[in-house]
């Protein structure tokens, strides 16, 4: 495998701290002693964040790095989830890692993720709810309570493991990442739910680590609308599985 890390940086309209956000993983992966790939997917922006993004990928390339920036600029809106899968599917690395583009949990939790999944473990998920979790800036009291009331419905409906699916924060090592992502249906905010369902039912190893994290920007998650249609994913999620498409593929 050349590549041994790609992190998948989903944006909507992040121009205000894409051009940051690159600098900062690419300066601090050049310190480390691998190859890497960052794979920025731009969601049907309406900003400058793909020029922003697609301008210092040709300064990395013009520098022969040994680790280089890759902008998937699609014109329509598909939802956080497409972009994800989108980004991890055409991804070349030994292990994956999907971060927020504001970069909430900050990109020296890389470490952690990629020595969990050396470890043994197939899936390494950030999370706010462990007891070593560092909360810097917390969310407003009311989205805290949506976060706390979501993850009561995500224990009922679909998995009863992990005391946080949402942080935007998980690792992956290849194999287990194409089985889950190739099965993914879910494309917007439920999408978490849905990968660590599928991975639960196919069987990989998944660890729940403690992050860092800071609640950095306006969240783009309308409280009404999209709560509701995150609570009908879940539903969903579970019809899906009734159907079969979250099954082991047969020889």
């Amino acid at each position: 495998m050349e590549t041994y890390l790609s992190v998948i940086v989903p944006a909507y309209n992040e121009e205000d701290v894409i051009g940051d956000t690159l600098v900062e993983i690419t300066g601090y992966l050049d310190k480390k002693g691998y190859s890497y790939e960052v794979i920025v997917v731009c969601d049907g922006c309406t900003d400058s964040t793909a020029r922003i993004a697609k301008g210092l990928a040709g300064e990395k390339g013009a520098k022969g790095a040994k680790g280089g920036i890759k902008v998937i600029d699609r014109t329509v809106n598909m939802g956080k989830g497409f972009s994800v899968r989108e980004g991890s599917l055409g991804a070349t690395g030994e292990y994956m890692v999907f971060t927020d583009a504001d970069l909430s949990t900050p990109v020296k939790e890389i470490d952690g993720a990629i020595e969990s999944l050396k470890g043994g473990y197939d899936i390494a998920i950030g999370s706010r709810a462990q007891a070593d979790s560092r909360i810097r800036v917390h969310q407003r009291r009311y989205r805290e309570l949506m976060g706390k009331t979501f993850n009561s419905f995500v224990r009922l409906l679909a998995i009863k493991e992990f005391k946080d699916t949402q942080c935007g924060f998980k690792a992956f090592k290849r194999a287990a990442a194409l089985e889950v992502f190739s099965r993914q249906r879910i494309q917007r905010f439920a999408f978490d739910v849905e990968l660590l369902y599928i991975a639960k039912k196919l069987g990989y190893r998944i660890k729940e680590f403690p992050v860092e994290w800071s609640n950095r920007t306006a969240s783009k998650v309308n409280p009404v609308t999209d709560s509701m249609r995150m609570l009908l994913d879940l539903i969903r999620i579970r019809l899906l599985d009734l159907k079969g498409a979250y099954d082991a593929k047969k020889d």
